[in-house]
């Protein structure tokens, strides 16, 4: 079974945005994965302090085929710092993984399809 690590923008750390429905939409994607026959996980991160660390850990302790890389990361601009340490920091600790990235949090399956 192939295996994919999808890292986006946490919708609901996004100052004035009800994140809510965008949060629902990500919480069924590890569902739509395991439909394809692919393990998943996800790690939903903030433009915080504690981005690193989380970045970090997740991909520890797991040989991931492929790190999808959310398209509310690279696609504003304010998160594009963050988007460079998503691509840095999987390039250190995930280095076996490819990189992939979605358009929006329901595409992350079609993104990892290797």
């Amino acid at each position: 079974m192939s295996s994919a690590l999808v890292i986006g923008y946490d919708p609901q750390a996004i100052p004035g945005v009800d994140g809510e429905a965008p949060r629902a939409a990500l919480d069924a994607e590890p569902a739509r994965f395991g439909e394809h026959g692919i393990e998943a996980a996800m790690t939903l991160i903030a433009f915080d302090a504690a981005a690193e660390s989380t970045l970090i850990a997740s991909p520890a302790g797991h040989p991931w085929d492929v790190v999808v890389v959310g398209g509310g990361i690279r696609k504003a601009e304010p998160p594009l710092p963050l988007f460079e340490q998503v691509v840095n920091l999987m390039c250190c600790h995930a280095p076996q993984a490819a990189l992939a990235f979605n358009t929006s949090g329901g595409d992350s399956v079609e993104a990892a399809r290797l």
